[in-house]
């Protein structure tokens, strides 16, 4: 087993990385075998509104649900991951990292930001091919959910309006 403070090499942390970006290629493109190839064989995907599937048969329905079961809904969405957070743990690597999802439109031919929010991916290396071993999804989705580990009073107690400063462009003048 791989001594826990050493860091990875370069090519495995590439890997990695390229492991999320076959990852997006699949999901957007609707490539079910490519998603399945992203992960072991007991690994799980914890969706937020899925729950936590585990096993390529559970992954791959959940798929074929979020792909199929509303129209138009996914067609045109680009997922991607940045800022990754790479350490060796045990005998595979955590993987953090931000996200945000695109969205085209097809219907209305508009663009538009989907989602935003983290990950916390478990991955390891079988077969010398680098996979999800876990795929925690944490989507922004209120204020609770949004990463933040200052302190509190970062955080506004509600919406703040708009004021006009002259000179500038601000909200319309009544």
């Amino acid at each position: 087993m791989p001594d826990s403070s050493s860091k990875l090499s370069v090519e495995d942390r590439l890997d990695i990385m390229e492991l999320f970006a076959k990852y997006a290629w699949a999901i957007d493109s609707g490539d079910a075998e490519g998603v399945l190839r992203c992960f072991a064989e007991d690994g799980y995907l914890d969706h937020l509104w899925q729950g936590k599937l585990q096993g390529h048969e559970k992954i791959r329905a959940a798929f074929e649900e979020l792909w199929y079961d509303r129209p138009s809904w996914w067609i045109g969405r680009q997922h991607l991951a940045n800022h990754f957070l790479i350490t060796r743990e045990g005998d595979g690597a955590r993987v953090k990292a931000f996200f945000s999802i695109l969205q085209y439109n097809v219907e209305y031919r508009t663009n538009f930001v989907f989602g935003m929010g983290t990950w916390d991916n478990y991955c390891v290396k079988r077969n010398g091919e680098w996979v999800f071993q876990s795929v925690k999804i944490n989507a922004w989705t209120d204020r609770t959910t949004v990463l933040w580990t200052g302190e509190a009073r970062a955080a506004s107690a509600g919406p703040k309006v708009a004021v006009a400063v002259p000179g500038l462009p601000g909200p319309p003048q009544r």
